[in-house]
């Protein structure tokens, strides 16, 4: 394990220069993406549609390319699911990854091509442990395993040489053969289908390895923590795994989950890395200790563009580049990519915290909101309100999800939230006066609304019982893998659904 750490941080230092690179010349390296992308899509399909050959900057590439979004590139995509090529990018594409779906389609499939998956994914996997080598060099992670809970994934119904499945399986199905070595548990068991089955053959066979790192969505890797414990008859995950000191993290807002694993993992000097890595690409890594930003990485084969909120509901939205974004503000993503997402909006927003170098914070989706009486309240103002409600009242919230209450006759309307609590409040009348002046503060179209409650009355709080949010998975086939209760909604579909078959704790 020596030599490979050596050879590691000799990788390292090459690699860190070219961070340094494009962190001092952002712009810049974001143009030469443009340019190679174009270059290499120009005999396409969408290519020659779009005559990418005559487009020599961003401002053409931008008003001839409409902005994209899934329905819109659908049809390329149902064609390279039949094994058509060069369509989007150029040659064949055989890995599609699942993702949640849209108005139309239960799941979106997108294209994940070879130099997504090399120049891309596991790019920032490897920068992912470059930065963090560089931040604590006296690292023992090679000493030990990786312990990834990832998804599923099976043949494509629609070629026989085409696939599909969550992102996390793709990868892992695609790593190199020595990766495994540093791996548990190995690919049969880390690829199941069957949730349930897989958490309990992951805990008892993992709970016997020296496990170094963890990487995986945090709601369900507590699962899986939780029955390692059960099982071993501890309640600290230190006296299973002492070398334990990394948990890489993503895809859901990590501050509701914090206080949880703390609970169950008392190591002073365990650290916490998130990632801003999605179906479509690697956006993020958290380069910083002690920090809740991550560093916007320029060099993956991804040219950004971002749209301004006042842009997000347009049908032919007018986006700006990197160097005219400005901190504060919340915009929606809108990528190129080497897999041939072209000018593709993905949903979420982001917030810049930094310009030199650009530095984010994810703020939510475009469609996770809820602004049923103009108050516009998005997720970034959610996670911050309960958070503070959480530490006024000493409680822990497992899950939630909240959505509006219409007017009623005389009732004026309000915002019911669905809260899952590991450790609830002695007080939900507190809970919730606390919760709605941090969402005042934080919010002035929702503190306007609240006025003298004339419009928007105060937040409902359910206590919902153990495993609600479970159960609303598994009933729905959604356990496991990418999926994750919605938190906002601009409608009660979910919390009327959760409603239907769970009750209120007593």
């Amino acid at each position: 394990m020596a030599l490979i750490s050596s050879v590691f941080s000799w990788i390292m230092k090459q690699r860190l220069h070219q961070i340094e690179l494009f962190m001092k010349f952002p712009n810049e390296v974001q143009q030469d993406v443009l340019r190679n992308l174009l270059k290499s899509g120009r005999h396409t399909e969408f290519g020659r549609r779009f005559d990418f050959s005559t487009i020599n900057d961003a401002s053409t590439f931008r008003e001839r390319i409409p902005v994209q979004d899934y329905e819109s590139l659908k049809p390329y995509i149902l064609r390279l699911k039949d094994g058509e090529r060069d369509l989007l990018w150029p040659g064949e594409i055989r890995w599609f990854a699942k993702s949640s779906g849209t108005t139309s389609d239960r799941s979106k499939f997108i294209p994940v091509s070879t130099e997504a998956l090399e120049d891309c994914h596991y790019k920032g996997g490897k920068d992912l442990l470059c930065l963090y080598f560089h931040n604590r060099p006296d690292t023992q992670l090679f000493n030990g395993k990786l312990l990834s809970l990832g998804g599923s994934h099976q043949i494509n119904s629609f070629s026989n040489d085409s696939f599909y499945g969550d992102l996390s399986a793709i990868l892992i199905e695609n790593l190199p053969f020595w990766i495994q070595l540093f791996r548990t548990p190995d690919r049969s068991i880390a690829l199941m289908d069957e949730w349930e089955e897989k958490i309990e053959r992951m805990a008892r066979i993992t709970m016997h390895e020296n496990v170094t790192n963890i990487a995986g969505v945090p709601s369900w890797t507590l699962v899986l923590i939780k029955r390692i414990l059960e099982l071993t008859g501890k309640t600290d995950l230190s006296e299973v795994w002492p070398n334990l000191e990394l948990f890489v993290h993503g895809a859901v807002n990590f501050t509701p989950y914090r206080e949880q694993f703390k609970s169950l993992i008392s190591r002073p000097d365990m650290y916490y890395l998130e990632t801003y890595n999605a179906s479509e690409g690697f956006f993020g890594i958290q380069d910083q200790a002690n920090s809740e930003e991550m560093l916007l990485m320029l060099d993956y084969g991804i040219y950004y563009e971002f749209l301004p909120q006042g842009e997000w509901e347009k049908e032919f939205p007018n986006s700006i580049a990197l160097d005219e974004v400005r901190i504060g503000e919340n915009y929606a993503l809108v990528i190129t990519t080497n897999a041939g997402l072209w000018r593709y909006r993905i949903g979420d927003t982001i917030r810049f915290t930094a310009l030199n170098p650009y530095r984010i914070q994810i703020t939510g989706r475009t469609a996770h909101f809820i602004n049923a009486f103009g108050e516009e309240v998005i997720i970034d103002n959610a996670e911050k309100a309960l958070n503070k409600a959480c530490e006024s009242t000493g409680s822990v919230i497992r899950e939630y999800t909240a959505a509006p209450v219409y007017f009623s006759g005389d009732k004026n309307g309000a915002h019911e939230w669905l809260i899952e609590f590991e450790q609830p409040p002695a007080s939900l009348a507190e809970f919730s006066n606390t919760l709605d002046e941090a969402l005042r503060e934080l919010n002035s179209d929702y503190d306007a609304k609240r006025y003298k409650s004339k419009v928007l009355g105060p937040p409902l709080i359910r206590h919902m019982s153990d495993g609600s949010f479970y159960r609303w998975l598994k009933r729905r086939e959604k356990l496991g893998g990418q999926h994750k209760v919605p938190r906002l909604s601009n409608n009660r579909q979910t919390v009327d659904d959760i409603l239907l078959h769970e009750i209120p704790a007593a």
